[in-house]
């Protein structure tokens, strides 16, 4: 074929309702030279489409009309694909395009194949997941298909041609194309869509049935409103679905009957917990659906907007201010409630993207988690052998964290799982806990980069071993231990320097015993974790902004109170003590275990020094804000020994000195470190955090010593840590706005 273009073509949508009408007003709308013809069975449908607009001209020969298009659209009922194809099957379709918008592919691709006995390669089936309670040519919509998916399903035969020219149209339309086997399309629109829809038409039913339905519906609530309002659809269109798709539909209907059994025992045995698990996991779904839908527009706008920070020059700071709790804490919190025996409740949780991220995860495997309501979540724990196979990949988006602990934990279980996040999350190296897990007998496998998705095979028997990390890694020995829970034996961990021990005193506070040594860490399997309750301190490396923000603004008097202060974590306090910086730790308690102090912070003036390697790994997150403060330090700044910070959210070596030579500063990247060369004041101007949470708020910190304000791109994913931040800065006295600029 010799068909390569996607405009100046004439095509011929036959069936001119709502798809069909909406495909044609969306190609009119495109600004392309398209030519649409219209055809129906019905001549006055064909006078409205041509008076609305839709089409250029309708046919009253549908074989003339054959004969002047490029492409024919099939958009009628299922049952009418095959007499429509027996139709075309007696006229010349050379060089002509074939497609449909039918939601039964097997169906379609049977009839095709009746007509024609080898299906031609002209044929592309199709299906626009776009529609409304609405139909017919009135209903019609030239943005329908906008940010909606459309799936083709290609067979082995089809023309590679064909199948482009299709993809543009559709990609006219504004809609995002994919690819599905036609078996596997039916399948899942039996669930996503057939379903919901037999489900509404037969809740209506059962009211009509009852013999009190005009008071019913009369005092139906919104609930009923919003669940059945697709019952309006079409009759004769899923009359056919129904027939068209019997298998997948029926099997569909089996699996939905058997989830309303299990929810009509639990609530006959006044099952408390299971209501609350049933319910918990379809709200998290849900929740996840809607991002994941929003993210699609979302994704649509990207290539035109971003969200960026402005931060302007301002000084002091004062007042007293809480930070959000530990992300570290947050996510273990949730990983061990959820496998303990019992109820654990926890008090400070961190409510940003990484650690709901964690937490939605486990709702997913049928934990049941109430909250978080302002910072307090309450797990109802289902023991270490409880959690359920997740019906779908487990989505951690930006969560580093999440990802590499759970897959200790996902290596142990019986069923499969696969662990995915987003794009930054995708390219970060898993081989550093793939190897010692692998060596534990876990069947994990990776793509060709060593990078996620994380494929785990359920039902390995784990043997615990011995390993010595090359590098100090909190991630590392946090997944071997709990992934050492369930290992036969016993599992040690070695570090060649100083790692965080969050896990070990949550371990220890959930009664797990634990046995620490200055040389390594183990742990048995085997044991039960208790739930136990849980008050979260505030995050030390989001109070790290904080306290450089505060050292370097003149006259500053600020206080961060329940401060976490676990030694394996006050890194950034020693490196800017040693600079010279003036901070207080004062009322120093142990609160579940973690130590926890109030942090005074005045205004002071910094020198440069060469940071000491065994303070490296224990404030390894704050070294982009500790970039800022040795930018405005007097002398030179040294750090090696830091090659981890080019594998984390961004290369976080490279994209500080890039910001930082825009605002006026000497910074000279090492493979493992950065020289900086301190000055007194930084110029304005635009950075790029790279979408970098902690870079973004570095450069906010960095716009106090600014002569103009500092323009910082890419700000979205500050929530996965700081979802309060720019509120919080400004309680202090810092200037920060969000805007979303157009970058075209």
């Amino acid at each position: 074929m010799t068909i390569n273009k996607c405009s100046n073509h004439t095509i011929l949508v036959i069936g001119l309702g709502l798809i069909g009408g909406s495909f044609a007003k969306a190609l009119k709308a495109s600004g392309e030279d398209y030519t649409l013809i219209g055809y129906d069975q019905h001549a006055k449908v064909i006078d409205e489409a041509a008076s609305s607009g839709a089409i250029d001209y309708g046919a009253d020969s549908l074989e003339q009309a054959v004969a002047a298009a490029q492409v024919i659209l099939l958009s009628v009922p299922m049952l009418g694909m095959k007499p429509v194809l027996e139709l075309l099957a007696q006229w010349d379709l050379t060089e002509k395009v074939i497609t449909d918008a039918g939601s039964c592919k097997s169906s379609f691709v049977n009839a095709a194949q009746q007509v024609f006995g080898n299906i031609p390669a002209n044929i592309v089936p199709g299906h626009p997941l776009a529609g409304s309670e609405r139909s017919g040519i009135k209903a019609a919509n030239a943005s329908l298909f906008v940010a909606h998916n459309v799936l083709l399903t290609p067979l082995p035969v089809t023309s590679k041609a064909a199948l482009i020219k299709v993809k543009c149209l559709w990609e006219q339309c504004g809609a995002k194309v994919s690819y599905l086997s036609v078996d596997y399309h039916d399948k899942v629109l039996a669930l996503t869509s057939h379903l919901p829809h037999f489900i509404a038409f037969s809740l209506v039913n059962t009211l009509v049935n009852n013999t009190n339905n005009q008071t019913i519906f009369h005092y139906a609530a919104g609930g009923f409103r919003d669940t059945t309002r697709i019952a309006e659809s079409n009759p004769t269109m899923w009359h056919d679905i129904a027939l068209e798709n019997k298998t997948a539909v029926l099997h569909g209907l089996d699996q939905f009957l058997q989830t309303l059994g299990v929810l009509r025992q639990a609530i006959e045995q006044d099952d408390s917990q299971q209501l609350l698990a049933l319910f918990e996991r379809a709200q998290c779904a849900r929740a996840q659906f809607s991002t994941l839908s929003a993210r699609r527009e979302y994704m649509k706008r990207s290539h035109n907007h971003l969200q960026t920070f402005l931060a302007k020059p301002s000084h002091p700071l004062m007042g007293t201010v809480r930070v959000p709790g530990d992300k570290s804490i947050s996510h273990r919190a949730i990983m061990l409630g959820a496998l303990a025996e019992g109820t654990t409740v926890i008090e400070g949780f961190l409510e940003g993207e990484d650690a709901l991220a964690t937490l939605q995860a486990f709702k997913k495997m049928g934990v049941a988690i109430e909250g978080p309501d302002h910072g307090k979540v309450i797990i109802h724990g289902v023991g270490m052998n409880g959690l359920k196979k997740p019906a779908e990949p487990l989505y951690l988006g930006n969560a580093g964290t999440a990802m590499r602990l759970m897959a200790g934990l996902m290596a142990a279980q019986s069923f499969d799982t696969t662990l995915t996040g987003d794009e930054s999350l995708s390219s970060r190296p898993m081989n550093r806990i793939i190897e010692p897990l692998t060596a534990m007998g876990a069947a994990i496998s990776t793509n060709e980069q060593g990078t996620s998705p994380l494929q785990i095979k359920g039902g390995a028997t784990l043997t615990g071993c011995h390993y010595t990390m090359p590098i100090a890694s909190a991630q590392v020995q946090s997944c071997l231990l709990l992934a050492g829970m369930y290992a036969e034996g016993t599992t040690t961990v070695s570090s060649p320097g100083i790692v965080r021990d969050h896990t070990f005193r949550m371990l220890s506070g959930f009664g797990y015993p634990v046995r620490m040594t200055p040389d390594n860490v183990e742990i048995t399997g085997g044991g039960t974790l208790i739930g136990t309750s849980i008050d979260i301190p505030a995050d030390i490396s989001s109070a790290a902004f904080f306290i450089v923000a505060a050292t370097i603004a003149e006259r500053s008097d600020l206080q961060l109170s329940h401060v976490g202060v676990n030694p394996t974590r006050t890194g950034v306090i020693d490196i800017l003590r040693l600079m010279g910086a003036n901070i207080t730790v004062t009322n120093e308690r142990l609160i579940g275990g973690e130590p926890v102090a109030d942090i005074r912070v005045k205004s002071a003036l910094l020198k440069g020094i060469e940071i000491p390697h065994e303070l490296v790994p224990i404030a390894i997150d704050e070294f982009p804000v500790l970039f800022v403060a040795a930018a405005l330090a007097s002398g030179e700044t040294v750090l090696t020994g830091a090659k981890e910070l080019r594998v984390k959210e961004s290369d976080r070596i490279q994209s500080m000195a890039d910001g930082l030579q825009v605002l006026g500063v000497d910074a000279r990247p090492l493979p493992d470190g950065i020289i900086i060369e301190g000055t007194t004041q930084l110029t304005g101007g635009t950075v790029d955090s790279y979408g970098d949470h902690r870079i973004a708020m570095a450069f906010a910190v960095a716009a106090l010593k600014a002569t103009s304000t500092i323009h910082i791109l890419d700000c979205a994913n500050v929530a996965t840590s700081f979802p309060n931040f720019i509120r919080l800065a400004e309680s202090i006295g810092m200037t920060i706005s969000l805007l979303r600029k157009s970058v075209e």
